[in-house]
């Protein structure tokens, strides 16, 4: 539909689903007339009328919109990522019980999810073969549903969090929003709070004395810290709790996508790395 000729153009009056979409994804390169198109269209009856069907189409695109981000966001992210995280840690625990309860009755049984899974394409010949087979399938069920969830977050992240999703990662962003409580609160943190998300028995630990204050908590797993030697992976871990926050703090209140974060972060990193910045 060339835009001169209105949202309007073709629809049926009485199909508000059309309107919805018409309205949400149409755009104009210049103001019109609308009223008189949209008359002369046979879309309205009069200026009166079509105003009627308009604000009917935006109401209720709006509350399309609405609805499309209760369901993508920060708290479903939050469940997906934890649930990921307990369907990976179930597999790998019960893995370990296939594999030892295997080693029993199989020869060559590998170890692990992978080696599960092998058991599990094995045909039973008895009774105790096939209950260790049958869980050895439980095994191979969790790790893909692990996956599936996985994939869920990586397409959901950038979506609820596209700045903070750019920094850390969609899974690593997940974590955060999910360990802070919500987007929201992660944003009010401060940088210092994001640095050590994940470390709090550490911290506690630190606190009742005899233990070391950790640099760092789950943003380890960043390769910007886990990658810069360890002498000065405390700069880098602030460095990257930094630029998070703010990310955080941007998708929240206003949510538009910032590139300039990235290559701000990147060298700070770089300049990191090679003078050795305490």
């Amino acid at each position: 539909m060339p835009d001169s000729e209105g949202w309007f153009a073709d629809l049926d009056p009485a199909d508000p689903d059309a309107a919805v979409d018409r309205i949400r994804d149409g755009s104009a390169e210049a103001p019109a007339d609308w009223p008189a198109l949209a008359v002369e269209a046979g879309f309205a009856d009069d200026e009166m009328d079509y105003y009627d069907r308009l604000h009917e189409a935006t109401v209720s695109a709006a509350r399309t919109a609405v609805a499309e981000r209760e369901r993508a966001d920060d708290q479903q992210l939050a469940q997906a990522v934890e649930a990921m995280d307990d369907c990976e840690a179930r597999a790998n625990e019960l893995a370990e019980r296939v594999v030892e309860w295997a080693g029993t009755l199989f020869e060559d049984v590998d170890t692990g999810v992978d080696g599960a899974r092998a058991v599990a394409d094995r045909e039973p010949s008895n009774p105790p073969d096939e209950r260790v087979i049958a869980l050895a399938g439980r095994v191979a069920d969790l790790d893909d549903e692990a996956a599936a969830l996985r994939a869920f977050v990586e397409r959901s992240a950038p979506a609820v969090a596209p700045n903070l999703s750019a920094l850390a990662g969609p899974v690593l962003a997940a974590r955060l929003v999910s360990l802070a409580g919500g987007l929201e609160e992660l944003a009010k943190l401060p940088s210092g709070t994001v640095q050590l998300l994940g470390a709090e028995d550490a911290l506690f630990a630190h606190l009742r004395g005899g233990a070391p204050s950790p640099k760092h908590g789950v943003i380890y797993t960043h390769e910007y810290v886990h990658g810069t030697d360890r002498e000065h992976r405390g700069s880098a871990a602030r460095a990257l709790a930094g630029k998070l926050s703010i990310a955080a703090r941007i998708d929240h209140y206003s949510g538009d996508r910032r590139p300039e974060l990235d290559a701000e972060l990147e060298d700070r990193i770089a300049r990191i790395r090679s003078r050795g910045e305490p």
